[in-house]
């Protein structure tokens, strides 16, 4: 027999720094495991947001599942911006190359709903587009 779910939370955490609070205590799981837990997974993501999905399960335990860093977050680390465009047809913040576009692509690979890194590819340069960053060859 399954154990029923109670609840199934998605959460950004900065990578290695889980801690209890009140985000964790609306999923209703043992916060000090959960947090040592992906503490230990994360370690070597510091500084970048990691998403998490936590299915929490009646009996107070839990299962989790680590996502790759959004797309947004790693766009901007890769031209240099804070944020995006307040108008992104007409103000462009920053570029990135063609390469730097594949390597973004190949990491999101098994979070995006696609087959292949050009299909990838043109999911990302839409997000890029969307913030106001150019991409060139």
């Amino acid at each position: 027999m399954s154990k029923k779910i109670a609840k199934v939370v998605k959460l950004e955490i900065p990578g290695g720094q889980a801690k209890p609070g009140p985000k964790l205590a609306s999923a209703g799981i043992m916060m000090p495991k959960f947090c040592t837990d992906f503490n230990a997974k994360t370690a070597d993501r510091q500084g970048v947001t990691v998403p998490v999905i936590i299915t929490a399960y009646e009996d107070k335990s839990f299962d989790y599942v680590i996502k790759t860093t959004p797309v947004a977050e790693l766009l901007f680390k890769e031209a240099g911006v804070k944020k995006g465009s307040s108008n992104a047809k007409t103000t462009i913040v920053g570029t990135i190359t063609d390469a730097q576009l594949t390597k973004i692509a190949e990491y999101k690979m098994p979070d995006l709903n696609c087959y292949d890194v050009e299909a990838a590819k043109k999911i990302v340069a839409g997000t890029a587009r969307n913030l106001g960053i150019a991409i060139k060859d």
